[in-house]
């Protein structure tokens, strides 16, 4: 499985030219005015990790297939945008589509580039789009439960299981909070997120802080981090400009940048280790002789469900997983020295699929 991450910000604040970076592309324009991204842009990356190429040299795989993240660039977001404001409701459709917003605030001081606020104040500019999805939300909430009422004197049981969640999410609206904040139970998992909400989105704050700035951050991105773990969000800190620059760059080359920038690795791999741990995924790879794969799973998945991730009839048809722990391969320098050393091990249906584990499924036809 992949996700799409919805990049979302007021205008101004660096979401395309982050994007740029992150797709390696000059896709989206990057201009100095409100609303230069009309249509969202939709780019596909390859999740970087190194461990897939130390595996591949190890096995000898001739090809190297990495898992994919999707980035959707969505138009600057202004005040009002729930009530059509800007460019506002073509937009908040947009983002009911992503998995987890990714929610860049500028951090940096420049005259050259006009804040539509007239101001740099991130907390700001976070509460301002904060406040805009939750009036979206609420509207919609009333919408729905209105659209329920006939079927609730019916008696109609999901009618009545949805309800009661579209209250829940509307008591904390009301009260100020996302609908994130809302404590859903397992069972009421599924139809939660089919609401798709746009406040129940996980966050990711994405601090733009100036180039001077992207190893060490700033007051302003300091403030972020701060709001950030308030409200159990996550943050990373960037210079979109850098980052441009960087992806622009052959691989060496953008290595001996960054160190002189004193940074040790692209904010793109930040930022998608932040999204990963925001949304509780993780990793396993298959490995062989034809091609090494990195496959994306929820923390927590069976070794059953993970197997579906490849194709529908290994879930289906799942007999066991042979096993192997990622730091167990390399010291082994492959299977046969990991079974020699005796890390090698067949797991069944109740196994938990662990960060790194090297898999060989075996299924019935």
């Amino acid at each position: 499985m992949g996700f799409r991450m919805g990049i979302v910000g007021l205008p101004n604040v660096g979401k395309s030219t982050l994007f740029n970076a992150l797709t390696r592309t000059a896709a989206a324009q990057a201009a100095n005015f409100p609303f230069c991204t009309i249509e969202p842009n939709v780019g596909e990356v390859a999740v970087p990790d190194r461990r897939l190429e130390r595996l591949a040299a190890i096995a000898g795989s001739k090809q190297i297939i990495p898992t994919r993240i999707t980035f959707v660039d969505i138009a600057g977001l202004v005040k009002g945008a729930s009530k059509g404001e800007g460019l506002g409701n073509q937009f908040l459709a947009n983002i009911r589509e992503v998995d987890a917003i990714a929610h860049v605030l500028r951090c940096f001081e420049d005259g050259d580039i006009t804040h539509v606020e007239g101001r740099v104040d991130p907390v700001a500019d976070a509460e301002t789009i904060e406040t805009e999805l939750m009036i979206a939300d609420l509207e919609s909430i009333e919408r729905r439960r209105a659209n329920l009422a006939r079927k609730l004197k019916g008696g109609d049981k999901e009618a009545a299981a949805q309800d009661r969640l579209l209250m829940a999410a509307q008591a904390v609206l009301e009260a100020g909070q996302p609908a994130r904040t809302v404590t859903v139970a397992e069972d009421d998992r599924k139809a939660w997120d089919m609401l798709q909400l746009l406040t129940a989105k996980p966050v990711l704050y994405v601090c733009n802080v100036e180039e001077a700035k992207a190893a060490t951050g700033n007051a302003q991105s300091d403030r972020v981090a701060e709001m950030a773990r308030a409200q159990g969000a996550g943050h990373v800190v960037i210079s979109a400009r850098i980052e441009e620059e960087i992806s622009q760059l052959p691989e060496d080359e953008a290595a001996l940048f960054l160190g002189e920038m004193g940074l040790d690795e692209a904010g793109l791999d930040r930022l998608i280790r932040a999204a990963y741990a925001l949304l509780g995924l993780q990793t396993y790879f298959t490995v062989g002789p034809k091609e090494a794969r990195a496959w994306t799973i929820h923390a927590g998945t069976l070794a059953p469900q993970a197997a579906g991730v490849i194709h529908g009839d290994f879930e289906k048809g799942f007999i066991r997983a042979e096993t192997i722990a990622y730091e167990d391969y390399v010291a082994g320098n492959g299977e046969a020295g990991a079974r020699e050393a005796g890390r090698f091990r067949v797991e069944g249906k109740g196994y938990e699929v662990q960060d790194g584990d090297v898999l060989h499924f075996l299924f019935n036809a």
